[in-house]
């Protein structure tokens, strides 16, 4: 191989100019040349139109940063299998034949994944590069760290907010139907309540534990000051089974339902049950803030980070991956590798797996859920107990997340 082309796709987010900085920079450690190809699979499908493409050198490298979120190459979702013209695969080759493009570096998730299986089946040479802040896939994945931590400092920084005014705060966040970012920053910002796609909500259980803490804190505040955080994870299901979706909101390009509407339908599930309990009135009436008509039961906002959660810095861990996965899927091609998902570099050893396994949709640990149950977090459901196996381990546990 001499000229490799990459390219991100999917939902952007942190880690992944460090995955073009690494890729590039080992290229140039083993004399090959790594060109971005622009927009994604859309850029792809249309190079063989394009009158250039942009050579990763040194040069080029010194104009962004690895730090950033976002990437420099650009993304679309676009599903290749899709596309109408039944001509697609050979015009794709025909596009990188034209550049002298002998396999190519992809960075996505779990849709954009499934597409580099197709290409690679059709006879593209390609190696993924995972990425997803939703940190669904069997890897690690480049973006979810990033993403957990603004998600955190964000549900945090909300406190003061909602300890003025004494609100319930709702705070909507990604993942579709796994759960982790919510999880993992549900619990680095102290929420109160962590409501994620594994678990069916109970909201009686959800109510309760509500009034019983964010009552306490109001009352036992000498200045009757308090507030009670949520973090929704957006893929919510009820106690029945039934999903969370605002319908209005359309299929995306892989034919996925646009989720919507967890946040809103949290918060009026707990206005619901303020307005029905007979002891909030009281309460209000205690800590004096009661004005009948008015002000009779306590606020109930539903807050959305939206897009914020992808933007911004990318956190340490995920530049040092991003480096990492890009300058082993330049070495996996070198050996002939295609269709594999790279795992982790550890020392001198690049691991991978097979892509198609590697997208395989992973799910929130349950008993690592029951653990923080038992330190008063509320999921949603009556308590898990946690009944710990103790036992001793050699080396190193590798998987953070």
């Amino acid at each position: 191989m001499k000229k490799i082309g990459i390219l991100t796709s999917g939902g952007d987010c942190g880690g992944l100019n460090a995955v073009l900085k690494g890729a590039a920079l080992m290229a140039e450690a083993r004399d090959l040349e790594l060109y971005v190809i622009p927009n994604g699979y859309a850029g792809l499908y249309n190079l063989v139109d394009s009158e250039k493409i942009v050579r990763l050198d040194k040069e080029r490298l010194d104009q962004f940063d690895a730090m950033f979120a976002g990437s420099e190459a650009g993304h679309s979702r676009v599903k290749i299998k899709a596309i109408r013209n039944p001509d697609k695969y050979n015009r794709i080759k025909e596009g990188m034949k034209k550049f002298n493009l002998d396999g190519l570096i992809i960075s996505g998730g779990d849709d954009s994944g499934s597409v580099m299986v197709d290409l690679s089946q059709q006879g593209v040479h390609c190696i993924h590069a995972p990425k997803t802040m939703d940190l669904d896939l069997q890897t690690y994945s480049v973006g979810g760290d990033s993403t957990i931590n603004r998600i955190a400092q964000f549900v945090h920084d909300l406190k003061t907010t909602g300890k003025t005014h004494n609100r319930v705060l709702v705070t909507e966040v990604f993942g579709r139907y796994a759960g982790h970012t919510a999880f993992r920053s549900g619990i680095a910002a102290e929420a109160d309540c962590i409501l994620i796609p594994e678990i069916p909500v109970n909201w009686e259980v959800v109510y309760e534990h509500l009034a019983k803490r964010f009552t306490r804190r109001i009352r036992q505040s000498d200045v009757h000051s308090g507030t009670y955080t949520i973090v929704v994870a957006e893929g919510m299901k009820n106690a029945d089974g039934t999903e969370i979706v605002d319908e209005s909101a359309g299929i995306d390009a892989f034919g996925h339902k646009k989720l919507a509407g967890a946040g809103k339908y949290t918060c009026q599930e707990i206005q619901k049950r303020m307005k029905a309990d007979p002891a909030m009135p009281i309460f209000m009436k205690e800590t004096g803030m009661f004005v009948e008509g008015v002000y009779e039961i306590p606020e109930v906002r539903e807050i959305h980070p939206g897009h914020l959660v992808r933007a911004g810095n990318s956190s340490a861990y995920d530049v040092n991956f991003g480096y990492e996965a890009g300058a082993a899927a330049i070495l996996l091609l070198l050996d002939g590798k295609s269709g594999v998902t790279v795992s982790k570099v550890k020392g001198r050893k690049v691991e991978y797996i097979e892509s198609s396994k590697a997208i395989t949709q992973r799910h929130v640990d349950l008993d690592q859920v029951a653990l923080y149950e038992s330190l008063g977090i509320c999921f949603g459901r009556t308590s898990s107990s946690y009944e710990p196996i103790l036992r001793e381990v050699e080396g190193v546990y590798e998987r953070i997340y």
